[in-house]
């Protein structure tokens, strides 16, 4: 078994130490009789020194034929320059895995994985491109921003509830929803955990979710993908304004923390960290101002239509931070929704929109107890004579209580975060749509 990694030897190893080392070779460089090789692990990079004069001829030839990518096991001597130079000089090498099938560029090769020209092999043979350096790093920062979510909800006393992927009925319309079949029985892939999560709000009053969600609609752009992990929770006893400041005290936080932890992410993926989460509270726009403005701005939409990207992106220009779009149509949101008593054109929803034009981030709700409000929602969205949804209709039948989610699209979280440009850079196996589900 691998006793050390090779951030544990840079970091607690002596000068003139004799270690082993179990890994990969990331890349390689021969000047004369000494040949350079960077050997890698999931922790961090050394180089191995490999001497002419410590091989025989043959040996070192040996040496300098393996291929990159391939397993090695390697022993040596620790060389210490300084504070933060360290090398192996090399003593032994054993071949363990070797290379039969190349990729140019190599995987732990230092090009740009942002590049476009580049797409269309990092997805085909992204099983093979998850060892590069900033693609780890991405994963990294996904695996940290979990964690700390997950921190702030055991912090805030929620329940992490595990809401099923198979469901009887779709949250929006059976258009958007992906449908299997299973033993000839007619089910989708789950559009959200928000009728489970309505449920178990009224035993343990606040819970949460954090799992994948699935989309069939045919959205090509760069914050779409078919399959992605959605944070969900709901809370009893609140209303709007509870859950707004309850999603601004989760994004602060969530920015705070990266600041204090992700250094190190962020210096490989070569990127700024994006702080302005922090800055809370969040400005608000009303849906009916939102559509004045762009009006305003030359843009063909009438109230009652949904924001694109676009959009949202001309909306965003008026604001250094995320800002809020406060009272979603009725015509364009899910029935579980309240409707505004102000303004009965509108549900209790609001949508918070990125900095810098990343455009939609989450969503929040005020959620029905109301069971006329239920069915009178229902019967607008044609859902009220159908049967697979009398679970939802039985929750509002037995006690209900006034209820508020926010649903979060992770991947659309790491993008703005990390200010990188498609959404399918921020998932280990992306599926996009109109591409074949491969790897």
């Amino acid at each position: 078994m691998k006793k050390q990694t090779i951030k544990d030897i840079i970091l607690t190893s002596t000068d003139g130490q004799e270690i082993e080392i179990y890994g990969w070779i990331k890349s390689k460089r021969q000047h004369k009789n000494v040949l350079f090789v960077d050997v890698c692990d999931a922790s961090g990079e050394i180089q191995a020194v490999v001497e002419k004069t410590f091989f025989s001829t043959d040996d070192f030839k040996y040496i300098s034929g393996i291929k990159n990518e391939a397993s090695i096991f390697i022993s040596g001597i620790i060389r210490k320059n300084g504070k933060d130079q360290v090398e192996l000089l090399m003593r032994e090498i054993v071949l363990i895995g070797d290379v039969s099938f190349e990729l140019s560029p190599s995987p732990r090769s230092d090009f740009d994985i942002f590049n476009e020209d580049y797409t269309d092999l990092m997805l085909k043979y992204r099983h093979l491109y998850l060892r590069n350096p900033k693609v780890m790093a991405i994963m990294h920062f996904r695996n940290l921003l979990k964690s700390i979510i997950r921190d702030w909800f055991e912090m805030n006393n929620f329940v992490d509830f595990d809401a099923p992927i198979l469901v009887p009925a779709p949250l929006y319309a059976e258009s958007t929803a992906i449908g299997v079949t299973i033993r000839e029985e007619n089910v989708f892939l789950s559009q959200c955990a928000g009728f489970y999560l309505e449920a178990a709000v009224h035993a343990f009053e606040r819970v949460y979710n954090m799992g994948p969600s699935f989309r069939g609609e045919e959205s090509r752009s760069k914050r779409h993908l078919m399959e992605y992990w959605h944070i969900k929770a709901e809370l009893a006893w609140g209303n709007r304004e509870d859950i707004i400041k309850i999603v601004e005290d989760v994004l602060s936080y969530i920015s705070q923390q990266l600041k204090k932890r992700a250094g190190e992410i962020m210096r490989v993926i070569g990127r700024e960290l994006c702080l302005d989460g922090i800055k809370t509270p969040f400005p608000r726009l009303n849906y009916r101002d939102a559509i004045e403005i762009l009006k305003q701005e030359g843009v063909e939409i009438e109230f009652g239509c949904s924001m694109g990207s676009l959009e949202e992106e001309i909306l965003s220009k008026n604001f250094n931070s995320p800002f809020w779009i406060v009272g979603i149509p009725r015509k364009i949101e899910p029935f579980p929704y309240c409707i505004d008593p102000n303004d009965r054109e509108l549900t209790m929803v609001a949508d918070l929109i990125a900095s810098n034009g990343y455009g939609e981030l989450l969503g929040i709700a005020e959620k029905i107890s109301d069971y006329d409000m239920l069915i009178e929602r229902m019967t607008e969205k044609e859902k009220e004579n159908d049967e697979m949804y009398n679970f939802v209709k039985n929750v509002h039948q037995m006690g209900p209580v006034p209820h508020i989610a926010f649903g979060m699209g992770l991947e659309r979280m790491i993008r703005w975060l990390l200010n990188i440009p498609h959404v399918r850079d921020c998932i280990p196996f992306p599926r996009v749509v109109r591409r074949t589900i491969n790897p």
